[in-house]
């Protein structure tokens, strides 16, 4: 009698450690699936969606009255990683910003390509004569340190898909 009681207690055991185990290997996939948002000193994720399509067009940022223009960048400084530094496309229309914009930034009516092809930079005032919109986002969000994501994209792809902006710091939603 003592001998089924030990086997049906070793069965016991076994089957909680398993359950134990399984729910700690659910737990660890859980974990992974989460997105974790750093937001140590870096550069800063942004992330933007606008009323219309201004995706290669020159971003500038105006001041709090949207008066002047306080940031441009230089002809040469339209370029991320080598390439004309155009958003990239994330889901549900969202862009990841990588040229360096802000809640008051405005986009130009020249394009990246026609911008980076003048012989110089024009000056503030010619530049805020070329605004198109001072007013273009419907919603920005700084989603942390840009250097600490392992996979850029597919992470931000997955805070989007999931509803998981709240996350991030948002910097202006209408």
């Amino acid at each position: 009698m003592k001998f089924y009681i030990l086997i049906i207690s070793a069965f016991f055991f076994a089957s909680c450690s398993s359950t134990k185990e399984s729910i700690n290997v659910e737990q660890k996939k859980a974990d992974n699936d989460e997105v974790i948002i750093n937001f140590k000193t870096g550069p800063p994720t942004i992330i933007y969606k606008t009323k219309k399509d201004y995706t290669s067009f020159v971003p500038v940022i105006l001041s709090e009255d949207k008066s002047e223009i306080v940031s441009y960048p230089g002809i040469k400084d339209v370029y991320y990683k080598g390439e004309i530094s155009y958003p990239t496309k994330l889901h549900n229309g969202y862009l990841l910003d990588n040229r360096g914009i802000g809640a008051n930034v405005a986009f130009l009516n020249i394009t990246y390509e026609d911008y980076s092809k003048l012989e110089k930079t024009p000056s503030r005032d010619k530049l805020f004569q070329m605004i198109q919109d001072n007013n273009p986002l419907t919603e920005i969000y700084n989603c942390g340190n840009r250097a600490a994501y392992k996979n850029e994209i597919a992470n931000l792809n997955k805070l989007i898909d999931n509803n998981g902006l709240e996350k991030c710091k948002c910097l202006d939603k209408e």
